[in-house]
């Protein structure tokens, strides 16, 4: 499969006689990083994967109106961490349950599930970031494993880069409180 810019991708989807070709290679090319980035929000494979679906159909209805304000990168990121707040929020308010038992929820679950290796110190990061506010738990996950510089997180984000980077320093902060007690 040849690598397709983001611009080509939209161009071909657009102008192109097999949209559904094009939105595959889409796909193709945002299915893993999106997946992960949702995974880290919500822990549990079986919801990270029907998020994922969601966020590819929501952009298939969208793509023919996408203007290209923001880049197809952020725009489906954007979606994607919409959705997945969404689903946490839809948790909470199902069961009536306050954060912090969404947490020892998604904790639970961490615990349970092999997508965090058996390395202790990897667990104990990961719950160390899923007891951080929802926010800055979202700024964490996008700058540190996604490597998303500040200004792609603003879009995504729709906050101000200052924001975002004192966000990520008290998150950092509060991540190397947890591990040191």
């Amino acid at each position: 499969m040849a690598h397709y810019s983001d611009e080509e991708l939209l161009k071909l989807f657009q102008q192109g006689d097999n949209p559904r070709y094009s939105f595959n290679l889409i796909v193709r090319k945002y299915q893993q990083p999106l997946y992960w980035h949702i995974r880290r929000l919500v822990v549990v494979h079986e919801d990270t994967d029907d998020i994922l679906q969601d966020v590819f159909v929501k952009a298939w209805n969208g793509l023919p109106k996408f203007r290209g304000d923001s880049g197809l990168y952020t725009w489906l990121y954007r979606i994607a961490t919409n959705e997945a707040l969404s689903f946490l929020k839809k948790k909470k308010t199902r069961f009536f349950l306050p954060l912090g038992d969404v947490e020892n929820y998604l904790k639970e679950n961490l615990e349970a599930d092999s997508w965090v290796d058996s390395n202790a110190m990897e667990k104990k990061i990961a719950k160390a970031i899923l007891s951080l506010p929802e926010k800055q738990r979202v700024v964490f996950n996008l700058r540190y494993y996604d490597e998303m510089k500040y200004e792609d997180m603003s879009k995504i984000l729709d906050t101000s880069e200052g924001a975002l980077k004192a966000s990520y320093h008290h998150a950092v902060k509060k991540i190397e409180l947890k591990l040191k007690s």
